[in-house]
């Protein structure tokens, strides 16, 4: 492929990436929040393309889901692995019914699948081998509660086609966290990231500054829910929090071997 023609096709990646950016299917809230989320470097970064099948894990609200259903819904396909009908907490009860409603409101959500996964228990998020790209936002330190996180990245790997890749964003430890610190304070390292996806079978192809928050000294009260937009501490130094911003974020992205 010659280089005008990549620089085509990225052109109408971007271009069609900054429409959905300013449809109204996204909230005022939601778009607000782009300053530190940099949704249309993070997906290019990660390579989606419009074509491809894609999986998103635990998609929460739909904040992501808001620009990758629109982004996918002519040539692709997108995959919300979300938390369980039946799970035992509330929380995520009330999370997925509310994700559910939402796919109804607009005929760009209504072809998105729907597939449940909670490690280390349920892991299928997609068929073996179908998916193209598999993202993650924010979520590598939830599974770590229940020992899950090994096992979660397991089922990234199968899921994924060979040389496809997968997409993590995450809170960022300093290297010297325990395990413990890490659950603790939401925040984890890249070492442990990298290592468990090693460990899965997965390349790490590279690393971004993207989501980068070096305002963010990771010593908070109540770890990286002090930060906006959760802001666990109230009106408590409120001003203090909302200037730091949201969290220092890694942003890695690995390879599944062809061979």
């Amino acid at each position: 492929m010659t280089q005008i023609i990549r620089a085509l096709i990225t052109a109408m990646i971007l271009c069609s990436t900054n429409s959905v950016l300013s449809d109204e299917l996204r909230s005022a809230n939601n778009q607000s929040r782009d300053a530190y989320r940099h949704p249309i470097a993070t997906l290019n970064f990660f390579e989606v393309k419009p074509f491809h099948t894609v999986v998103e894990i635990w998609p929460g609200a739909g904040w992501y889901t808001e620009i990758l259903a629109p982004m996918l819904f002519e040539q692709g396909h997108l995959i919300a692995a979300h938390f369980p009908k039946s799970s035992p907490v509330e929380f995520f009860r009330k999370s997925r019914e509310s994700f559910e409603e939402r796919l109804q409101l607009q005929p760009e959500f209504s072809k998105v699948t729907l597939t449940e996964f909670a490690p280390p228990s349920l892991l299928s998020i997609a068929e073996k081998e179908s998916a193209d790209r598999v993202v993650t936002f924010r979520n590598v330190h939830n599974w770590m509660r229940n020992k899950g996180e090994q096992s979660a990245f397991n089922s990234f790997f199968r899921a994924l086609k060979p040389g496809g890749i997968l997409g993590v964003v995450e809170h960022r430890a300093p290297t010297q966290f325990t395990r413990e610190e890490m659950i603790e304070s939401g925040y984890v390292s890249e070492e442990y990231v990298i290592a468990l996806a090693n460990k899965a079978g997965f390349k790490l192809l590279e690393k971004s500054e993207i989501n980068a928050n070096p305002k963010d000294t990771k010593a908070h009260p109540k770890g990286v829910w002090t930060l906006p937009p959760t802001l666990r501490l109230g009106d408590k130094n409120r001003e203090k929090y909302l200037k730091i911003g949201e969290s220092d974020r890694m942003t890695l992205k690995f390879i599944k071997p062809k061979i």
